[in-house]
């Protein structure tokens, strides 16, 4: 998974008329561990470019919390279900370390989709690099055995089996904490 900065750097770098138009719209913000961004139940009117920490993207089932996405630094984090289509979200997002954000109100960002057909391509390069992202998440969880998912989550980011909890990456790689211990025991 290229990083959103990573991705849209080259983008803001040769166009600098975009990159002031961005500075404009980013709040920075800091958020402590386990803070709440964004709260089931309510609709998202934040996307947050992540500078320092992790956050993780998760719903409750059946009283369980079912961890669907973990960012880190230089990737976004915000419910897209809510912020696309403006309605109330399943999802939470928390913090799992302290936060260090660039914040993107959804009111902003449509202001400058509609300023400058450019900015609106720079939105349109976002939204599909969120759709590959799917795409590759929900073939890794229908394609991939549970060993192999965890293999590919360690060669992409070895760096969460350090700063995050086992409980929340066996979730997110859609697996019971016994058969995430068994799979990390090899």
């Amino acid at each position: 998974m290229n990083s959103f900065l990573e991705q849209n750097a080259s983008l803001l770098l040769e166009d600098p008329e975009l990159a002031a138009a961005f500075q404009n719209i980013m709040k920075f913000e800091k958020y402590p561990k386990h803070h709440i961004l964004h709260e089931a139940g309510k609709v998202c009117s934040y996307m947050y470019v992540i500078t320092s920490g992790i956050a993780r993207i998760f719903y409750f089932k059946e009283d369980k919390d079912v961890t669907v996405h973990i960012s880190a630094e230089q990737e976004t984090v915000t419910a897209i279900d809510s912020f696309i289509q403006r309605k109330k979200s399943k999802y939470t997002i928390e913090a799992l370390e302290d936060l260090e954000v660039l914040r993107i109100a959804h009111a902003d960002l449509e202001n400058l989709f509609e300023i400058n057909p450019k900015f609106e391509r720079f939105g349109r390069f976002f939204l599909q690099q969120i759709y590959i992202e799917l795409v590759e998440r929900i073939d890794d969880l229908q394609l991939h055995t549970a060993q192999e998912r965890y293999e590919i989550l360690l060669d992409k980011k070895p760096y969460l089996f350090k700063r995050v909890s086992a409980k929340h990456i066996a979730s997110f790689l859609g697996m019971t904490p016994e058969t995430f211990s068994r799979i990390r025991a090899k």
